[in-house]
């Protein structure tokens, strides 16, 4: 273990014990202690300042394999204690939850030893590589006595609620389908730069950019509609040089007889790049972008339009409220067992044919 003072200074002669740095920063008021593992790019703006900025919460710890960038971080971001292994992380006693930000292929590890060390887990999306991997997942949280959340945070974004609160409240009359495109260039614009080859690397993301990017549209969609009564669809490689595929299509029928068709292309121009979703009604339509910051209403009282201004950490929300459900006071905001289900879509969806 490795201690820091408030400014990032490693102690040298580690001599600062754990049970001073509480009491200098009086933890005993902090209810949820949260360490970090995986910090990289998405816990840089998107995630990682935010759990100092929720009530209850406060981050004490972070890890990462590079013990040179863990320090880094850990003193950019004024973080009492940084580890280069995990194990080591998981012994600190003052931690009780940990946020799982490395790519999928370690999810299900790291998610499965903070459980057993008696934490509770906030992880990264998509949850596992594979349908097989949540369920032995979704096995070990029942086992334990821990709590998990999948950061799947576009549920608690205000543009969204919007969309539920417009689809709740029948402002385009019966849902009749749902049509979703996601193109994209080979260098897709939504995808971190620089962080490209892993999410390439089907060992290590599970199937491409379908696995990085659809599951927070897929997940929107479970959260307005429920879960699917059924689904089919599958995926294939134009590109003979790819190792992953980057043509998808899917089909889901929800309850009422809404019908989903999904298209997600990863190989044409930049000029014909579209996020795009519409959920047509018997009275008008809802158009949002998955990745965008407003919606379009056309209804027959006219067209609306709204637009949100994102938290400036986009996770903000979603952290929020899943502080208040290890506290016990509030619900799951992204249950495993819907993550299974999403898993199970997704799966189903990356056939190769």
């Amino acid at each position: 273990m490795v201690t820091t003072d408030l400014l990032g200074v490693k102690n040298p002669d580690k001599k600062i014990l754990l049970e001073d740095w509480i009491n200098k920063n009086k933890m005993e008021n902090t209810k949820v202690r949260w360490g970090i593992i995986g910090c990289g790019d998405v816990t840089e703006k998107k995630s990682g300042p935010a759990f100092n900025k929720v009530k209850d919460s406060q981050l004490l710890a972070v890890m990462r394999r590079d013990a040179a960038k863990a320090a880094d971080y850990a003193r950019r971001h004024q973080v009492a204690n940084w580890y280069s292994k995990v194990e080591d992380l998981l012994d600190n006693p003052a931690l009780n939850a940990i946020y799982i930000a490395t790519p999928p292929s370690s999810h299900y590890d790291y998610a499965l030893k903070a459980l057993e060390a008696g934490k509770n887990v906030y992880v990264e999306k998509p949850v596992t590589l594979n349908a097989d991997e949540a369920t032995l997942l979704l096995e070990a949280v029942r086992k334990t006595s821990g709590k998990l959340v999948v950061a799947h945070y576009r549920r608690q974004l205000p543009l969204f609620l919007k969309v539920k609160e417009l689809l709740e409240a029948g402002e385009i009359g019966t849902i009749r389908t749902v049509q979703l495109r996601l193109w994209q260039s080979r260098a897709p614009e939504l995808v971190t730069k620089g962080a490209a080859d892993w999410r390439t690397d089907p060992a290590i993301s599970g199937g491409g950019y379908f696995f990085d990017l659809a599951p927070h549209q897929l997940d929107l969609m479970l959260y307005f509609f429920g879960a699917p009564i059924s689904y089919n669809g599958f995926s294939q490689l134009q590109d003979a040089a790819s190792a992953v595929a980057d043509q998808t299509t899917g089909t889901m029928l929800f309850e009422n007889q809404i019908i989903f068709n999904g298209s997600w292309c990863f190989n044409v121009r930049s000029e014909d790049n579209i996020d795009c979703c519409e959920i047509v009604g018997s009275q008008g339509k809802i158009i949002f972008s998955i990745f965008g910051n407003s919606i379009l209403l056309r209804s027959d009282q006219g067209e609306k339009e709204f637009v949100f201004e994102h938290p400036e950490h986009i996770q903000y929300p979603m952290i929020a409220s899943t502080v208040a459900f290890f506290e016990g006071n509030g619900p799951n905001p992204a249950s495993m067992e819907e993550a299974l289900t999403l898993m199970k879509i997704i799966d189903c969806f990356a056939e190769i044919k």
